[in-house]
């Protein structure tokens, strides 16, 4: 019997996890699960994202509860990055389907692997390897905070976000320069500096109000 595990990040979608205890071995990483200000995206566009990511994962899981797989599930304007390992050619395929068949996404990219699960060191190692890149991002004043979403898969990094070609250029030269980072693959939507621009003005517009601070006790 396989054993059951399901990996997701963010409450949601550990809650959704606990709920369904089918022996599957399907990993979900949803990248920024929380709403992010600074996001290009509306929060609209955000939870859109979050829900596809969910979805995806569940009809993934349920596609392949008898097969050994890791299969991580990213969204970006609806546009679904699938990353990890399948056994074979018809796996892969077949992941890819699904995730172009499910609603409301508008383009999948298959970067699904065929050899065994990676270990969980290895992923470790990826996920701290994102981080490195982020810190990175952040040192680096061309690429504006959070306007990148990274995902670390077997050394490789994949970046996704709408970016200016200036942008995808730059981000995509730094992730390189990582130390560890084996290979950078560009995931971006390109757009013009104005559509950016605009893009990032909507999104701060929709974003929901700040709660009021809370009183200062009194001494």
């Amino acid at each position: 019997m396989k054993q059951t595990f399901v990996r997701a990040t963010g409450a949601a979608l550990l809650a959704a996890a606990a709920v369904a205890c089918a022996p599957i071995v399907v990993g979900v990483v949803a990248a920024g699960t929380a709403l992010v200000v600074t996001d290009r995206r509306t929060t609209g566009s955000q939870l859109d994202d979050q829900t596809i990511q969910l979805r995806v994962a569940n009809e993934l899981g349920a596609a392949f509860k008898d097969q050994l797989v890791h299969i991580n599930v990213n969204s970006f304007d609806r546009k679904v990055l699938l990353t990890g390992e399948v056994p074979d050619e018809a796996a892969r395929t077949r992941a890819g389907a699904i995730a172009t068949a499910s609603q409301n996404v508008r383009m999948v990219v298959n970067e699904l692997a065929m050899a065994p699960p990676s270990s969980i060191s290895d992923r470790t190692a990826d996920t701290a390897l994102s981080g490195q890149v982020r810190a990175a991002f952040i040192n680096t004043r061309e690429i504006a905070f959070n306007s990148v979403e990274i995902v670390t898969e077997r050394r490789i990094v994949y970046l996704l976000g709408l970016v200016t070609e200036e942008e995808g250029k730059i981000a995509a030269l730094v992730a390189s320069k990582v130390s560890g980072v084996r290979q950078v693959v560009k995931v971006f939507d390109i757009a013009s500096r104005e559509e950016v621009d605009r893009r990032r003005a909507m999104g701060a517009s929709a974003a929901p109000a700040a709660p009021p601070a809370s009183p200062t006790p009194s001494k």
